[in-house]
């Protein structure tokens, strides 16, 4: 069941409505069913994974719990079981055939042939989301950061909370699951959180259809035949292909707030107005913050983080950025995206003596607008030509994708409107405009303030809301991309 479908539009009315009529105690059982149901839209057999890892991890939750600090060995022998036990699964079924080819392809250089026959093995859907949910809650107990939850339908519950379950954000167990506690003594519904969250829905809903599945359009036609394109069309579908994932996974993580605020539970922002950053190590502060900061928290600071020397510190930041990237995806190509995203920040950290001798040199004023203008914009420029990285089918592709943005560059396609037959004609191209223009006003907003596109709205007057309301889904229904053919344009984050 997908956010954008008629069927999720019935099922989260009638869950909101069950879950404030239904008596409290019953409550998280109410939600935990609703999840299962949910997820099971997909594919109901693979709701039995989400089971397993549910019980294995909170099994080893409550063992660890009941062992004695001063017993490290048997406690970490059980945190090593969880996660070889979680992480085993979640390589069979996300990493099996890229593990075979790789191995398939290495012993051909010797003449070795594999024969082995291919499995029929789909996908789960959200494996990665939930898995690491599941593992951060585990490690959190082994350090003693949270207590062991012995409640085991509220546990189950924090793994497979519908709004994030499928693609995130990956909430922490000391932020997500006193919130699920909360639900059984809440008393009564809140109006200020159902507005709020329908706003927070409604945002999401124009960013996913109005934009991002808009620029897709464009994206798919360029990329799909990069080869016949020259340097600016490539340039011009790289940055937007850049747009349309943040407003496509960007929408999913709102919607899913939104969704679970109408329930009284808050969750993480999982993106901060990323591309209004300055260099690529504060864009990483604010894209994806729920995945960025777990592999922070579990993979970077445990390798000795940035308290180390400077080529361990480098070491460090390399290997956390190639694991981010094959996280994304059983593939080289994403492997090759993480570790330019790790060598963007090596090279930057490198550079600060050099930039601070040149700022220093010609008396540049950091803090004036133009030059914070300048960094933001090399900073997406760069961001956006390592997307193509990500977008490509291989690294062979990316890196030809590259040479002729470079080697072909021609202005003149500026001129001539061939921008206007790249996917999306003269109209849809200007509601891509104003989409996005609407997109970098909520960014700038939440820059400012610190605040959501619901504080936003309500911070205006009656009659300005309304309009604010009116505006938003006007567009969806007018402009949003949907109709005959239309698959509910499956969210991109959906595959990893």
């Amino acid at each position: 069941m997908q956010f954008t479908s008629f069927e999720f539009l019935i099922f989260l009315p009638v869950v909101v409505l069950l879950f404030y009529v239904i008596p409290r105690k019953l409550r998280q059982l109410w939600l935990l069913l609703a999840s299962y149901y949910f997820y099971m839209g997909w594919n109901a057999k693979y709701a039995l994974l989400i089971l397993i890892s549910t019980v294995i991890t909170y099994l080893c939750g409550i063992f660890i719990g009941r062992i004695g600090r001063r017993e490290r060995r048997k406690r970490l022998l059980l945190l090593t079981a969880g996660i070889v036990t979680n992480l085993a699964i979640l390589v069979f079924y996300k990493y099996f055939y890229f593990l075979h080819d790789t191995a398939e392809a290495f012993f051909a250089v010797f003449g070795i042939r594999i024969e082995a026959s291919r499995l029929d093995i789909i996908l789960p859907v959200g494996i990665s989301f939930y898995t690491f949910q599941a593992l951060g809650y585990t490690i959190d107990v082994y350090r003693g950061t949270v207590k062991a939850e012995k409640n085991f339908i509220q546990y189950a519950l924090f793994v497979s909370f519908f709004p994030q379950l499928v693609a995130g954000p990956i909430e922490r167990s000391g932020h997500l699951m006193g919130q699920l506690e909360k639900v059984l003594h809440e008393k009564t519904w809140s109006f200020d959180k159902i507005t709020r969250g329908l706003l927070l829905m409604l945002w999401g809903f124009f960013m996913k259809m109005v934009i991002a599945d808009r620029v897709a359009m464009l994206v798919d036609h360029v990329f799909e035949m990069y080869y016949m394109y020259s340097g600016l069309p490539l340039l011009f579908a790289c940055v937007l292909f850049s747009v349309q994932l943040y407003c496509d996974f960007a929408s999913y993580s709102v919607i899913a707030m939104g969704a679970a605020k109408l329930l009284g539970i808050e969750l993480m922002a999982n993106f901060e107005a990323p591309f209004f950053s300055k260099s690529i190590k504060e864009l990483w502060r604010h894209w994806h913050v729920s995945l960025s900061s777990w592999f922070r928290d579990y993979v970077y600071i445990p390798m000795g983080g940035s308290r180390c020397s400077k080529p361990r510190m480098y070491f460090n930041n390399m290997v956390t950025f190639i694991l981010s990237g094959f996280w994304h995806g059983a593939s080289w190509h994403f492997v090759a995206w993480g570790a330019i995203q790790g060598l963007y920040i090596i090279v930057g950290d490198m550079l600060k003596p050099v930039k601070a001798r040149f700022q220093t040199f010609f008396h540049v004023r950091v803090k004036t607008f133009v030059y914070q203008l300048f960094q933001g914009v090399c900073t997406f420029f760069l961001f956006a030509l390592s997307m193509v990285f990500f977008r490509a089918e291989t690294v062979k592709d990316a890196v030809y994708y590259i040479q002729r943005l470079f080697m072909t560059f021609d202005v003149w396609s500026l001129f001539d409107e061939s921008m206007y037959y790249l996917g999306l004609d003269r109209k849809e191209m200007g509601v891509m405009w104003i989409g996005i223009l609407i997109l970098l006003v909520v960014d700038l907003y939440y820059v400012r303030k610190k605040a959501l596109f619901d504080t936003l709205v309500k911070e205006q007057c009656l009659a300005v809301q309304y309009v604010f309301v009116a505006v938003l889904l006007v567009m969806i229904l007018v402009f949003g991309v949907y109709g005959e053919g239309y698959d509910a344009s499956q969210f991109i984050y959906f595959q990893f």
